[in-house]
């Protein structure tokens, strides 16, 4: 029997990662029709690679001893979904990380319950500052973000400190190995 394992992502890609979360909820909140369980690879490729597909993890061990459902897919780089309407509409913490090295865009975001309580983004082939909502964290200053947006200052951000971000905060999904605790599961736009 082919046993399934996990497999990481993160370059070129967008991803959720839902505090607490539920795999079909998730799904739901996003609009998306569950298409049932997939291999990790064969999910996380068919993500990548597609407009309307998105990969959904089951509850995964992260930061702050919190499981976190994580959703992967090019979708959510070319549409970023409303992360304060998600975290309203779950009544959990989500965040939202993207990152794409060719054009050096990159994104976090973190609501709670409603509320948006950070937001920042960055696109380096510009070195453009095209977000920023509430102070950074620990975890975003030693990323290399100033403690407060001075628009004469130079911010340099790689793919690097978005994972370093989201292990801090939720999952670094580049870490991703293993026995899986349960199915992927892919959903798909209608």
């Amino acid at each position: 029997m082919d046993v399934d394992v996990m497999a990481g992502f993160g370059g070129k890609q967008a991803w959720l990662a839902v505090a607490g979360g539920e795999p079909a909820a998730v799904l739901a909140a996003l609009g998306l029709r569950d298409l049932g369980p997939v291999r990790w690879r064969d999910g996380l490729d068919l993500a990548h690679l597609t407009d309307d597909r998105v990969a959904v993890t089951p509850l995964l061990p992260g930061a702050r001893d919190t499981g976190w459902v994580l959703a992967v897919g090019r979708r959510l780089m070319q549409s970023p979904p409303d992360v304060v309407e998600l975290s309203a509409t779950l009544g959990t913490e989500v965040q939202y990380f993207a990152t794409h090295r060719v054009t050096e865009l990159h994104r976090w975001q973190r609501a709670a319950r409603g509320d948006l309580v950070r937001a920042f983004g960055y696109v380096g082939q510009t070195g453009e500052v095209t977000s920023w909502f509430g102070e950074p964290d620990p975890a975003e200053r030693d990323a290399g973000l100033p403690g407060e947006l001075d628009p004469e200052a130079t911010v340099l951000v790689a793919e690097r400190d978005v994972f370093r971000v989201a292990g801090a905060w939720s999952i670094d999904p580049t870490t991703l190995t293993g026995l899986p605790p349960g199915p992927l599961r892919m959903g798909a736009a209608d």
